[in-house]
């Protein structure tokens, strides 16, 4: 069977990658975007570990250990529940975020020494999570409704061809006034990002490194390091024994659940 003339170029147009049907630079930013969105879809739920490393400017590192519930949400953003198991000081220690296409993001943190679950509010999303380098904002699933976006240009990393393009937070009250977002080409996963703070001045890099391949198609980077370009300080955040036959619900994230979080 022969195909059409006619019919032949629409064909082969449909066979191209979304990235490259996009005209200007703000719809080539927002298809890769989405591509990267529509390869992690359907994955439901996961559990995994993570320990955190914080080293101050001085070179002292202390470490955390983390559990870490993640519910994926059809038509909205991600639910996860982030419990720290040590040391001590912080032990029982536990963040609910609800992630949002459009909107703020719901999050709750328990304190166990006071007993209390403190609502963490829209103008303090920017601030610190537990010391970390990481803020709020950055915990939470980056949905594509989030931001809006520009692409920069195509570009290698460490001997990978990647998208390099920017991102705009939609929040008003959001830490950043952009992001750079080094993307690889080949499986549409973050390699590194560059965060510039309200004043439009280079604050945070984070580069993630080792991704393992899970279900033979989700990717998660098994290494996050954030640097402070400010203060000299930086977190890594070493992630390990993802689980995704584990079985999760809404009644997982369950804010009023927090305080019996063990």
């Amino acid at each position: 069977m022969t195909i059409p003339d006619r019919i032949l170029p629409a064909l082969l147009l449909c066979l191209l990658p979304i990235s490259l049907l996009a005209e200007t630079p703000e719809e080539k930013g927002l298809a890769i975007a989405q591509e990267a969105d529509r390869r992690d879809s359907g994955y439901d739920h996961y559990t995994n570990d993570v320990k955190m490393i914080l080293k101050n400017k001085h070179g002292k590192e202390s470490i955390r250990e983390i559990r870490s519930k993640t519910l994926e949400v059809e038509n909205d953003g991600d639910k996860s529940l982030t419990i720290f198991d040590r040391p001590r000081d912080v032990k029982g220690t536990a963040l609910l975020s609800f992630t949002h296409k459009e909107g703020p993001d719901d999050q709750w943190l328990y304190l166990p020494a006071l007993k209390r679950v403190k609502r963490i509010a829209s103008d303090n999303k920017s601030g610190p999570f537990m010391g970390s380098e990481f803020a709020y904002e950055d915990i939470s699933s980056q949905e594509v409704e989030k931001y809006t976006y520009a692409f920069i240009k195509d570009d290698t990393l460490d001997g990978m061809d990647v998208f390099v393009f920017e991102r705009y937070p939609v929040d008003k009250k959001s830490g950043y006034t952009r992001q750079i977002i080094w993307m690889d080409k080949e499986q549409y996963k973050e390699r590194k990002i560059e965060f510039y703070d309200r004043k439009n001045a280079l604050l945070k890099t984070l580069i993630l490194t080792d991704y393992n391949l899970y279900l033979d198609r989700y990717y998660r980077a098994h290494n996050m390091h954030m640097e402070n370009h400010l203060t000299g300080k930086s977190t890594l955040l070493l992630q390990s024994n993802y689980n995704f036959d584990v079985e999760l619900t809404d009644r997982d994230f369950d804010k009023n659940s927090l305080k019996r979080v063990r």
